[in-house]
């Protein structure tokens, strides 16, 4: 029993320390319990520890224990896992296998590359690729476990702007996006356990075979559920079950509902481009859940998710300007001027770590009074499209071109 709890504390010590998949730890960006940030990033408190040239990718890194996992495409014809060692850059394994597409022109603008961030509990690590391959490694050694290859299994299309969704792990199962539909499948062998939201239909609307989005786990009125965004309805299921909760429709211009949903309390904030920013309020009952727009907004999301610190929204627009929204009635505290493209977000406490396309990363102050910029820094020459990675003091940035680990001192 007592090696049993130890072995337990040290696992969750670990996951403390870990940026395991999609927005971190708990998937909305936040670093739980860290140690707050020195207040600059000037080279006397913040170097690089080592660079590894790759080859492109969107995908987000992740940091398990002592290695860091990045993708790639090769040669636009194949897919490559790769994991090093956190401390020196060293590969200590790499598996590939044939995979690519192209994707439409407005969607390539640096080119048709694997997009899904993969996702890893320690012992096993889940890779999706451009061509709605679902692969599970063992995270040790790179020996496949199992694939599944939804087009195949399924008689599906290839997803027209390819795999996007990151897979979520939640205890023994898997919950993902894919074919039309959503997936809960066993971690351990790739069983399919229920399929819900088949394209064209039901409470959901049309899925669509290439969502944007990825799913998030929260309690809303009490009740766990999976809260998942399609190219034209947000809804929720039941875990156990995959039956349909509640559902509404999300206005965007050509089903570009690319953010993660965040939840707040009761009430689920999303934007799209194209259709606007949106609060729904969804209430349950004796009859089930319902839902409905507590209010819209003109500001316009794209592919950068919000994060909630405090009581207010803070989110980068299509228009590349950085917001701040009262996420209770839809005021907006204040707007910057423009930034990059895109920039991905990590919160620990009040205090955001951004890192935009240009490859500029940024430490800010949050607050509702005025958007306050502590510090930045040019920490690529490459453009950075992935999401960054952040754990016990290492900054994992993805270039377009390489990766590179940079350490607070």
């Amino acid at each position: 029993m007592r090696s049993i709890l130890i072995w337990t504390l040290l696992a969750c010590v670990s996951l403390a320390a870990d940026w395991p998949q999609w927005r971190g730890p708990s998937r909305d960006c936040r670093l739980n319990g860290a140690t707050a940030w020195p207040e600059s990033l000037d080279e006397q408190r913040l170097t690089r520890k080592w660079r590894v040239g790759l080859g492109p990718s969107y995908s987000g890194a992740l940091i398990s224990g002592d290695r860091i996992v990045v993708t790639e495409t090769r040669d636009k014809s194949h897919e490559v896992v790769r994991v090093l060692d956190r401390a020196t850059g060293k590969e200590l394994w790499k598996k590939e296998w044939p995979g690519a597409m192209s994707v439409p022109f407005f969607a390539r603008e640096n080119g048709s590359w694997i997009r899904s961030t993969p996702a890893t509990d320690g012992k096993y690590l889940y890779v999706a690729g451009i061509r709605d391959v679902l692969v599970c490694l063992e995270l040790e050694t790179g020996e496949e476990v199992w694939r599944l290859d939804f087009p195949a299994e399924f008689k599906s299309s290839l997803p027209s702007f390819g795999c996007v969704c990151s897979p979520l792990i939640d205890g023994e199962f898997i919950y993902f996006q894919a074919a039309g539909a959503f997936f809960k499948l066993d971690k351990a062998t790739g069983k399919v356990v229920w399929r819900t939201g088949k394209e064209g239909g039901g409470l959901f609307g049309s899925m669509s075979e290439s969502a944007f989005s990825s799913p998030v786990i929260a309690t809303i009125g009490g009740v766990k559920q999976l809260v998942v965004q399609s190219r034209s309805s947000l809804f929720a299921v039941a875990p156990e079950t995959g039956k349909a909760l509640w559902s509404t429709k999300v206005e965007a211009f050509r089903g570009m509902n690319i953010l993660t949903p965040l939840v707040i309390g009761d009430t689920v904030f999303t934007s799209t481009y194209g259709g606007g920013s949106f609060l729904f309020d969804v209430r349950r009952s004796d009859s089930g859940f319902s839902v409905s727009q507590k209010w819209n907004t003109k500001a316009q999301g794209y592919m950068s998710s919000p994060v909630l610190i405090g009581e207010h929204v803070y989110m980068h627009l299509r228009n590349q300007r950085f917001h701040c929204v009262n996420p209770g009635d839809g005021s907006v505290a204040w707007t910057t001027r423009p930034f990059g493209k895109y920039w991905s977000t990590v919160v620990n406490g009040t205090t955001m770590l951004t890192l935009d396309q240009r490859g500029i990363l940024r430490l800010i102050n949050a607050g509702p009074d005025e958007y306050k910029e502590v510090s930045s820094r040019k920490v690529s020459e490459a453009e950075t499209w992935a999401h960054l990675a952040v754990a016990d003091g290492d900054i994992v940035v993805r270039e377009l071109n390489g990766v590179s680990v940079w350490s607070w001192k």
